[in-house]
């Protein structure tokens, strides 16, 4: 490792606990208890497993462990961040029933033998009874920010992923659509044990939704205090490089205008070509709305295969 590249890195790592300190306070004197063991189905080419986990010490967190049966050795592995859609019903089962803009991925996790975990986010699924807006306020009290909340279970679900035994450390990916996405962009920037990010429909430039006047667009939770004053999107996604990153969005998106995924893709790219490879940073726009459309489950496909699968 030469100057630059030891310089780079320690200047990540204090944007990273700059980032981080921004979501406000999480649980760290909690010591998560090992997770219960609710019920194991059996499907077509995997297992699932349902698991109650206890995370933050403030409420209780459920996952669904989709365990291929294809595993030969050590899996690559894929946390699944589920999307919003102000469908609050709609949690970690996305992974398993999709969404009408998006068929669902478990097939596709367990044709490629990836352990994946998917879990209910903050007021969606089993933990809707907490409206969105309530929670997010009663947290401000607290000390605390709702994305930062998500964000610290998500990394609490990576710890237990990990430390699975049928669990590749060294392949790890982040998937997610819409808020999903936006959760699997400041995750891979926040943990670096992320090897591969993926995202679909929520690269969202800062400064362009608000020259659209779209703020409203994405849920209260999306917002937290002072970020401007230290970050922007590509500044957050910044900190993912040189990992492999591809962003797949809609030019008629009203959530990612495409001015700045435009800003942020020029931005990146450079990035990549000084400290990686240019071709591990693919962000693009697709004449489409917020939706997956079957080319960008097609570049999604090759990627799992090169990067995770493969890799």
């Amino acid at each position: 490792m030469n100057n630059m590249e030891l310089e780079n890195r320690i200047a990540k790592k204090e944007q990273r606990e700059k980032l981080f300190a921004l979501l406000g306070e999480v649980p760290s004197r909690h010591s998560p208890k090992p997770p219960k063991l609710l019920k194991k189905e059996q499907h077509d080419g995997y297992t699932l497993e349902y698991l109650e986990f206890d995370f933050n010490g403030l409420e209780r967190v459920p996952g669904i462990l989709l365990v291929p049966a294809k595993i030969k050795d050590k899996a690559p592995c894929m946390l699944y961040c589920h999307a919003h859609f102000g469908t609050y019903g709609i949690g970690k089962d996305e992974l398993l029933n999709g969404r009408t803009v998006m068929p669902a991925y478990a097939p596709v996790y367990a044709q490629k033998g990836i352990l994946t975990l998917a879990i209910d986010s903050w007021c969606f699924g089993e933990r809707k009874a907490n409206t969105e807006m309530d929670t997010f306020k009663k947290m401000l009290w607290e000390g605390r920010t709702l994305f930062g909340m998500m964000l610290y279970d998500e990394i609490k679900a990576l710890d237990y992923l990990l430390a699975r035994p049928e669990a590749d450390s060294k392949k790890v990916g982040v998937f997610g659509l819409s808020m999903g996405a936006t959760k699997a962009w400041w995750l891979a920037a926040l943990d670096t044990r992320i090897t591969v990010c993926l995202d679909l429909c929520c690269m969202t430039d800062f400064e362009e939704l608000m020259k659209a006047n779209n703020l409203k667009g994405h849920g209260i939770y999306y917002y937290v205090p002072s970020l401007l004053k230290y970050f922007d999107t590509k500044t957050i996604n910044e900190l993912i490089v040189p990992r492999p990153h591809v962003s797949l969005n809609g030019r008629f998106d009203d959530l990612t205008p495409p001015k700045g995924v435009e800003k942020i893709r020029d931005y990146l790219v450079p990035l990549y070509q000084k400290f990686g490879k240019a071709e591990d940073c693919r962000i693009e726009l697709f004449d489409c709305p917020h939706e997956e459309l079957p080319e960008m489950r097609a570049i999604i496909l090759n990627w799992l295969d090169k990067y995770l699968v493969n890799g």
